[in-house]
This record gives C-alpha cells, sequence and structure tokens, in this order.
C-alpha cells in the first residue's frame, strides 16, 4: 500500500507577538519583540523577570456557549491550544459542530489530533491553603497533608493539570472521533506530534489531523527551575528586547513564554477533492535521542539534532543543498546553540554554511512545547509568503556557531525547509517543508 502524500492545510499560533497567525507573522516581518517584563506575578527574587507574554484574551469567547462552564477545569496551557485549533480549523475551511453545527463537513471519525505538552504546573494560589494546612515546625509535612492538608485541594483539581487534556478538551468541542496522542516530550513535543500525526495520515487512519503543541511556562514553579539551572538569562532584565541572543557571542540563556501552534494536516487528494487551499506538504519527518550526562545541557556534539535531521532530509529525498531555509531551536543558552550549531553542521556539510538560518526565540522566547509548531507555522508563512524576515539579537557570531544567520529580510524563493528542535531530556526532531507543487 501506497503512503498517502499529507500536506498543511491551516494554521493556528497564539504568541507573544499576538493571538494570530498573521499578528505573529507580521511581529516577525517588523523585528518585534514578544519579551517584555513579567507582569503574570511578581518575580521579584528571580535571577530573570523576564517572559514572553500573550496579550490579553477571554478564554469564553473562544469555545460554544454550551462549553464555558467547562472553561473553569482549563489550565493555561489547555486555554492557549483551544485558541490556535480554532484559528487553524478555521483557516483551513473545514467545518464543526463548534464552527457550524448544521453545516459540518467533516467525518468526525476520520479526524485525529496530536498535540504535544508539558509539565503544567498550577497556579500556587489553588495549592497554598493545602501546603499550609500540612506544616509543622516549618517544614512540609506528609502525615499532616494526608490527614487534613489534601482535604483542601478542590476535587476537579487535577484535570486542569492533565497534560492529555489539550487534546481532550479540543477534541470535545470539535468532536474530533478519530485516533488522538499526547506527546510530551518538553520542547521536542510539538514536532514529535506533527511528525506522528503526519504517519497517521500517510498510513490511512486518518484524512486529516490537528498537530502542534501548547505551553504556557510564565508561571513561578517552572521559571524558578529555569532560573536555578541557569538556563534563564540573569541579563537585560532593563533591556527585554535584547535579552534573548541566539547563536550570539553575548548570549547569556534563554527567555521562557507561552504560546500554541497547531496545523490542520490533510491527505492530499482529500484536501485536493474539497478544493482547500495547500500551504505546504511535509515531505520529510525525523526523531532521536541522544542524552548527554550533564542533563540540563545537551550533548556537546549535538549528535540527537544531528540523526534527526539526516532521517528527515533522507525521508524528504533531498540534498543538504536543497534547503533554502532553517529554523533551528536556538535557545540562546550558549552551550546548547554550539552543540545545535555542530549538529547542523554535521548533517548538512558545506550547505550548512550557505543555508540562510532564522532563529526565532529572539522574539517569540522559548515557548517549550509549542515552540516547533510555532517555528513550523513561521516557516510555512515564509514559504507562503515568499519572504525571510530577519534575525534579532544575533549581531556577533558565537565562535564555533559557523550557521549563515540572516541579518536582514529578505525576498525568497522558498520550496524546502528545515525546522528542528530539542529538549534537554536528549529527545529531538525535524521536518522538512516542500512548498506545493
Amino acid at each position: 500500500m501506497n503512503s498517502a502524500r499529507v500536506v498543511v492545510t491551516g494554521l493556528g499560533a497564539v504568541s507573544p507577538l499576538g493571538l494570530t497567525v498573521s499578528d505573529m507573522w507580521e511581529g516577525l516581518c517588523t523585528g518585534r519583540c514578544g519579551i517584555d517584563k513579567i507582569t503574570a506575578f511578581d518575580p521579584v527574587g528571580f535571577s530573570c523577570k523576564l517572559a514572553g507574554q500573550v496579550p490579553a484574551y477571554k478564554i469564553q469567547q473562544h469555545v460554544p456557549k454550551s462549553y464555558r462552564k467547562a472553561t473553569k477545569l482549563m489550565s493555561r496551557d489547555i486555554e492557549l491550544a483551544v485558541i490556535a485549533a480554532n484559528e487553524a480549523l478555521t483557516d483551513s475551511g473545514l467545518v464543526t459542530k463548534a464552527i457550524d453545527p448544521d453545516n459540518v463537513n467533516i467525518d468526525p471519525t476520520r479526524v485525529a489530533i496530536n498535540l504535544g505538552a508539558a509539565l503544567i504546573s498550577c497556579d500556587l494560589v489553588e495549592l497554598a491553603p493545602a501546603v499550609a494546612a500540612s506544616a509543622a515546625n516549618g517544614k512540609f509535612d506528609i502525615h499532616k497533608w494526608g490527614e487534613s492538608g489534601i482535604e483542601l485541594v478542590p476535587p476537579l483539581w487535577l484535570l486542569k493539570y492533565l497534560p492529555n487534556m489539550l487534546a481532550c478538551h479540543v477534541g470535545i468541542i470539535h468532536d474530533i472521533q478519530g485516533p488522538s496522542n499526547s506527546i510530551t516530550c518538553a520542547e521536542s513535543s510539538a514536532l514529535l506530534a506533527i511528525g506522528e500525526a503526519v504517519q497517521v495520515i500517510a498510513r490511512g487512519d486518518s484524512d486529516i489531523a490537528l498537530a502542534g503543541g501548547a505551553e504556557a511556562k510564565v508561571n513561578p514553579l517552572i521559571l524558578i527551575r529555569q532560573c536555578l539551572t541557569k538556563r534563564a538569562t540573569s541579563e537585560n532584565n532593563d533591556d527585554p528586547a535584547s535579552a534573548c541572543r541566539p547563536f550570539d557571542a553575548d548570549a547569556k540563556g534563554s527567555v521562557f513564554g507561552e504560546g500554541a501552534g497547531v496545523l490542520i494536516l490533510e491527505n492530499l487528494d482529500n484536501a485536493r477533492g474539497r478544493g482547500a487551499k495547500i500551504y505546504a506538504e511535509v515531505v520529510g519527518t525525523g526523531q532521536s535521542n541522544s542524552i548527554n550526562p550533564v542533563y540540563e545541557q545537551l550533548e556537546p556534539d549535538g549528535k540527537g539534532i544531528q540523526i534527526a535531521i539526516e532521517k528527515a532530509i533522507a525521508e524528504a529525498q533531498i540534498e543538504p543543498d536543497d534547503l533554502d531555509l532553517i529554523i533551528p531551536h536556538g535557545t540562546g543558552i550558549p552551550t546548547d546553540d554550539l552543540a545545535e550549531a555542530n549538529a547542523i553542521q554535521a548533517a548538512l556539510g558545506d550547505a550548512a554554511t550557505k543555508i540562510p538560518v532564522l532563529p526565532t526565540k529572539s522574539m517569540l522566547s522559548n515557548t517549550g512545547a509549542a515552540s516547533g509548531a510555532i517555528d513550523t507555522v513561521a516557516a510555512v508563512c515564509a514559504m507562503a509568503n515568499d519572504r525571510t524576515p530577519a534575525a534579532k539579537n544575533c549581531d556577533t557570531m558565537a565562535d564555533g556557531c559557523n550557521l549563515n544567520i540572516v541579518m536582514e529580510s529578505q525576498q525568497a524563493d522558498l520550496h524546502h525547509v528545515l525546522c528542528c528542535s530539542y529538549t534537554f531530556g536528549g529527545q529531538t526532531a525535524a521536518i522538512v517543508l516542500r512548498r506545493p507543487n
């Protein structure tokens, strides 16, 4: 049986640059930075006081009236996924029961959903009373927790923080009844979810799939961990726009944020049959794993990333010179940037110094499980608009990072684009997109 070809027919994105794909793309093209001082909580005592925060919204405006009560059980991660999924479906021309129950144009049993998620940290105000009641002599007492503290935890509390709830809520809202899976591999989650969704369609288990990821890292529990492991920058707290500097000699660490990206993937024949707009074709995916004994950092040679890129290119049946753009993970953490640059150079050879490279996190921040999907949306926008935005905050290349960073916005005829991502837990992923014929 021949594998079905898989194309992109819809895009949705929520990012620090705005609540829509067009907001994000315009921001990238104008060099606008979505990183600013944290307002979601008081970051006093935090070495990094910056984050990429999504503009204000009301989730009730993004769900059907009949579903609004359920928003009480949505963490911020879930909310972001719901907003991005709505935009992607609307953009695709697919009509679900949530969009227009009288004119549904899909078979819900033939629609899959694969979303990347991460460790969803709760709001401190939800657990603080229970923890306080479990204290004895200034220390947490597990016995007091079992006797009285746990009684103060809201009974449905856990339903807000299970990582599969992103796909569950989106699936229920839009009546998606096909294969569903949640990938929880930190920053690699979204690209891994996209890769799996491609395989679900290719083998004929669905005709359409929602794929991507979401995460809200602007949370004190998450950010304190990044500060303690020294992955978050402690520099430029008074100059947020210059703080995140992927592959730059002055990089001091990453800035974390929140966002969501969802793509509608579709069997090519199905897309053509309904006259859908086709943005791009997914022609190659690759995954790998290679963990460094120093867990907080990538292995110096970036071997896992190299393998993922090589697999994606091989599946796409192209040569490195065929690539017209690379959107790397590029966090602004010097050791990790160097490892990724080493991996790109090892995978692509001499072509690595020629292919334009666009790191996005200097403007979008590190949105964790959403980052790979957001970058893929940006890649599709670049292909659709024949334009490569300029990188930000890469004024002097770091030693050893011999990549062709895009210093000025340029018109470009993009036929093949590579996106890659990794997590310091060792998981890596890559995807190759091709311009539609």
